[in-house]
């Protein structure tokens, strides 16, 4: 007896919970406030979602026009000004609004940036970073266009995989600006031809005057604009790279001399 007693309370309250889920779900499952856009259909959860299934693109493209979004409301009217970037809608390989986007607060609208797979979108733009993000405001990226992938990935930002330092340091003889060395914002490239005396003729001669002929990757020696510098790491590489013949370092300093009193 006690133990019918006990189903029919199980079963009766299982019963009310299926009614409530399928009859007002908002009261039972809903996991916060939906955003203020959905205010109208707040008490309409089949709107967005299929029972025991949950929310769908199909739910969410019926209202949100994917080739609309960002020119024209769901009601059809023009968008005078998007605030946002979002013209990169139309440019998906599929249409999963749910990947990245959640209507109830209490999950968050958006969900974290990080969650955003690149792979969603087509490759031409994944390589157009610049078509959807600012790109920094200090002085070194406000003179670069485009081309972030040679230095940074889609999956972070941070850490960039490229220290400048490394490379060529600036000095009061050296300004930053980038176009100046890298020409057509190509950055995995450099030339240190067309400033000063830095021509190609004249380079190769004061070179090969000083029994260097692989001179055109200038960075290797010169990592500033110090000559000392550049002779050091010249001398040192020469030492042991095993030549054989050794480096006239007179004529070298006379070399020297004489540019300095040329400047």
């Amino acid at each position: 007896m006690k133990t019918n007693k006990a189903l029919l309370i199980v079963a009766v309250n299982l019963v009310i919970l299926v009614a409530l889920a399928v009859f007002a779900p908002h009261l039972m499952i809903v996991p916060g406030k939906v955003t203020d856009a959905h205010d109208e259909i707040a008490k309409d959860c089949f709107a967005c979602h299929t029972p025991f299934l949950g929310s769908s693109p199909a739910k969410c493209i019926t209202c949100h026009k994917v080739a609309e979004i960002g020119l024209k409301t769901t009601k059809g009217l023009p968008i005078a000004k998007e605030k946002k970037n979002v013209a990169f809608h139309q440019k998906l390989i599929e249409d999963d609004c749910v990947a990245c986007h959640s209507d109830h607060k209490g999950v968050q609208a958006f969900r974290p940036i990080g969650q955003f797979s690149h792979t969603l979108l087509q490759q031409g733009l994944q390589e157009q970073c610049d078509s959807c993000h600012s790109g920094p405001g200090d002085a070194l990226h406000l003179k670069i266009e485009g081309n972030c992938a040679q230095c940074h990935t889609q999956q972070a930002w941070l850490p960039a995989t490229f220290e400048h330092e490394k490379y060529f340091r600036f000095d009061r003889h050296h300004d930053t600006d980038c176009a100046t060395c890298h020409v057509n914002n190509d950055y995995a490239s450099y030339t240190c031809y067309g400033c000063h005396e830095h021509s190609r003729s004249k380079i190769r001669a004061e070179h090969v005057e000083e029994g260097i002929y692989d001179y055109e990757n200038c960075v290797e020696c010169h990592r500033s604009g110090d000559e000392d510098e550049a002779e050091r790491i010249w001398r040192s590489g020469w030492f042991e790279s095993g030549n054989s013949r050794p480096l006239d370092t007179h004529r070298y300093e006379s070399e020297k001399r004489r540019r300095q009193d040329d400047d």
